[in-house]
């Protein structure tokens, strides 16, 4: 009976910090790849949870007028739904007229290139993955440089960052490698960025510790992907002291969770996220921790509302 016990509490106590949860990076689809679920179930997912807040992701477009559509005719769910723009060859690369009108229509974050990034390019041919539908419905990904021959940062490169500024949107690294996001960041500070993450320095993009914690000390915020940390994900790749050791490094205060999920064959964003509480919870952390970590730093990051109080 007391185990019984033990249990509910446990799961009364993720049900609490979901409430005013935001997750900023979530693959719903539709997409060129397989997805699991759409924007919209996703959203019922997250109203049913009491998410304050999710942010749809696609490496090849911005999903910022399906964003509107749901806000629009479905004004029952009250887990606010926003999008993003990820700058692969789909958009155009470094296209301040995409950019421009991601942030018209309401969008959140602006990716550097994910699929398309040389660094990503790299880390494919000895990663054992490939974009389930690159080379099925598209041409593989072209390459997409952000630095010169002399390790500055390209013109094209500038005049994004300029729109974002302007706009007052999140700038996130993607698939970079690290020493190009340390180049861009600096940049991005000096024209006025105010707002930027370092995405997953877990896998991809090649980061140490001492990286996340430089960052982090930029004022830069530091997304992890729970989808790498849990058990039963595909694309679990590190252990759960590798997550408080990353932690760890940026501190609490700059650290965001998000399930970078939405995939088949893996499971729901929703589910990422209470196995990634429920580990944040083995690893030690107090639940007001936890809250910064899956709500209130995110709501910082966004510049949006939440009720991160406990329920």
């Amino acid at each position: 009976m007391a185990q019984a016990s033990t249990t509910n509490t446990i799961e009364d106590r993720i049900d609490s910090l979901l409430k005013g949860a935001i997750d900023p990076h979530v693959h719903s689809g539709p997409s060129i790849a397989p997805r699991g679920v759409d924007h919209l179930e996703l959203l019922r997912e997250a109203s049913a949870a009491g998410f304050a807040a999710v942010v749809t992701k696609d490496h090849d477009y911005s999903g910022v007028m399906t964003a509107a559509l749901i806000a629009k005719h479905h004004p029952e769910l009250t887990t606010k739904i926003y999008s993003s723009i990820v700058l692969n060859n789909v958009v155009g690369g470094f296209n301040p007229y995409a950019v421009e009108h991601t942030a018209a229509m309401g969008g959140k974050i602006v990716w550097m290139p994910t699929l398309a990034a040389e660094n990503h390019l790299r880390w494919e041919k000895t990663s054992n993955w490939v974009h389930p539908a690159s080379t099925q419905k598209m041409r593989p990904a072209t390459g997409i440089p952000v630095l010169n021959a002399d390790k500055t940062l390209r013109d094209d490169v500038k005049e994004v960052l300029d729109v974002i500024a302007k706009n007052d949107m999140v700038l996130a690294s993607g698939h970079l490698h690290v020493s190009e996001t340390w180049l861009l960041f600096e940049e991005a500070k000096h024209r006025g960025v105010r707002r930027m993450t370092l995405t997953h320095p877990e896998d991809i993009v090649d980061a140490s510790l001492n990286d996340v914690k430089g960052i982090a000390s930029m004022g830069a915020f530091v997304e992890h992907s729970l989808c790498m940390f849990i058990e039963g994900s595909k694309f679990k790749t590190c252990s759960s002291e590798d997550l408080r050791r990353q932690i760890d490094a940026a501190g609490v205060n700059q650290t965001v969770l998000c399930s970078d999920l939405g995939q088949t064959g893996t499971i729901s964003p929703l589910e990422g996220f209470r196995r990634g509480i429920r580990l944040c919870m083995d690893l030690g952390y107090d639940d007001a921790e936890i809250r910064k970590m899956v709500s209130s730093n995110a709501a910082r990051m966004l510049e949006i509302e939440a009720d991160v109080s406990p329920a």
